[in-house]
């Protein structure tokens, strides 16, 4: 096995195959090792996060070399039967790129049994290995924008099914009406790693009228008796943001959580809440809300003007980073912050919502939790005892990002550095890039005054991506990944941002300028 640098608190485990890949990730669930807090597995990768503070780096690459590649993960055995209609898009090319018929395509494709290796990508979305061995074919040279919920794929060996409509580059061969992804069930994913899997060809029965989508999004909040904050005008962006759903990657959901960790930790110890509760995470200005009944709130993060209309008319500009106590009819404004975009506001008790996945955090990306934020939401809050305890002011960041001033961030090479020319690594860190228009929570989108070029142009399997992963697409303008990037990816990652400038990243808005100052791992 190969140890490759990902960030200060994960590595990459690169393995011979996936047998090899499996065997090493079910030797580290039957026997953990203390420290470890996920594990991504892909097509010949392990990606492990850990914590520093439990374990150092050079421990744990020692103690995961001295496992054995032998072993393998008990579980039930679980067969499933997935019913496609073979209609799709690429069934004709990818008969043509075998050599043979559709017909000949859907038969091999049916004639064996595939195992749910691993997951990723969107949750619910199973990379199924096996089946016949001469289903491979490469990634669509251009990907979709758009694939339909229930797209059954091919892409190198493995077959797949998608469990919501988004861009993919999958080779479609049919579609499915069986939902992969349904929050309505106790485990959401229907395809777990290690399931054995049966595609079976209904295209010439009547069609079912269901659709395969994901369970609808939860109902938007509507406050019972008690204190509530009602939403006058969401701004650009409005969502609930905790410490995330950890530990769900075994159905392929990754984390997402607050951009900017130490904003939210901070904005709840403020008002007297644990320091990991939902916050609301405001994305520049032009957001209101009014208090319903007495509560006491705090905002944090972006630094920008923030007001307040009493009841009775009076008001003015209000601080940050302090405690702030509302009356009944008071109406709070959040302006375009000068520097930073995202601010951080929590309320003392916490808002009585239902979590979704143990997490109130939308990920935006995989669709997973409440819905974004509009106008009339009413969002209940948590009675707390009287004489709760409300924290001293926190002290704001110094140096929050600017598009007047060039930002810099730390970050990690690797782990496919060899995949890029010398220049490029240089030219990495040696100019600046700026920050485009389309960027969100899932990553920023980067734009160079030359693009990064590749030393090798296969196509890599895909495998594992952390927070704060600089993913490099053919333009050769990276991505940088954000808190709701998929948890695995197929094009090469040059670098990392380092753990303690992921804040910092969270903060940075469209149009500034960032340079990248390479550190040790």
């Amino acid at each position: 096995m190969r140890f490759l640098p990902v960030n200060l608190n994960a590595l990459l485990v690169e393995l011979d195959d996936l047998p090899q890949t499996l065997a090493l990730l079910a030797s580290l669930r039957a026997e953990p090792i203390a420290g470890i807090e996920e594990l991504v597995p892909a097509a010949r990768t392990l990606l492990v996060s850990f914590r520093p503070a439990a374990i150092a780096a050079d421990e744990l690459r020692r103690r995961i070399g001295q496992r054995r590649l032998d072993a393998r993960e008990t579980r039930v055995d679980k067969r499933i039967e997935i019913p496609v209609r073979y209609d799709g898009e690429d069934l004709a090319e990818v008969a043509a790129l075998l050599g043979t018929t559709p017909e000949d395509v859907v038969r091999r494709h049916t004639g064996s049994d595939y195992t749910v290796a691993f997951t990723g990508f969107a949750p619910g979305f199973a990379y199924l290995s096996g089946g016949d061995p001469s289903l491979d074919v490469p990634r669509r040279q251009v990907p979709r924008t758009r694939i339909p919920a229930g797209a059954v794929g091919l892409a190198g060996r493995f077959s797949g099914v998608y469990p919501q409509a988004s861009p993919g580059g999958w080779q479609i061969l049919g579609i499915t009406d069986a939902p992969m992804w349904d929050l309505s069930r106790a485990q959401p994913a229907l395809l777990q790693p290690g399931d054995t899997v049966r595609f079976v060809d209904v295209t010439a029965q009547p069609r079912v009228a269901t659709v395969a989508v994901a369970a609808a999004a939860p109902a938007r909040p509507v406050a019972s008796k008690g204190s509530a904050l009602e939403i006058r005008a969401p701004g650009l962006q409005a969502l609930l943001q905790d410490r995330g759903r950890h530990g769900q990657a075994g159905q392929g959901v990754s984390a997402s959580g607050a951009m900017d960790q130490r904003s939210l930790q901070a904005a709840n110890r403020l008002v007297g809440n644990a320091s990991d509760m939902a916050c609301l995470e405001i994305a520049y200005g032009g957001f209101q809300l009014v208090c319903r009944g007495d509560a006491v709130i705090a905002i944090t993060g972006a630094d920008g003007p923030v007001t307040l209309t009493r009841a009775d008319g009076a008001g003015g500009p209000l601080p940050r980073w302090q405690p702030i106590a509302l009356a009944e009819g008071d109406l709070l404004a959040l302006g375009e912050p000068r520097a930073g975009i995202r601010s951080y506001l929590a309320v003392r008790g916490g808002f009585d919502l239902a979590p979704v996945l143990g997490s109130l955090s939308t990920d935006t990306l995989a669709r997973v939790g409440p819905p974004a934020l509009a106008a009339g939401d009413v969002l209940p809050v948590r009675a707390v005892a009287a004489g709760a305890v409300v924290g001293a002011a926190e002290t704001p960041p110094a140096d929050l990002p600017t598009v007047q001033e060039e930002v810099v961030l730390d970050i990690v090479l690797g782990p496919r550095t060899d995949w890029f020319t010398p220049d490029a690594l240089a030219l990495l860190c040696s100019q600046s890039w700026a920050v485009t228009p389309q960027s969100n929570r899932v990553g920023i989108r980067l734009a160079g005054e030359v693009p990064l070029a590749r030393a090798h142009h296969a196509e890599l399997p895909s495998e594992g991506t952390a927070y704060g992963a600089l993913q490099v697409p053919p333009s050769g303008q990276p991505v940088l990944f954000l808190a709701d990037h998929p948890l695995t990816g197929g094009y090469p990652v040059i670098a990392c941002v380092a753990t303690h400038h992921l804040d910092r990243a969270g903060q940075i808005p469209v149009g500034a300028r960032i340079r990248f100052h390479p550190i040790a791992s």
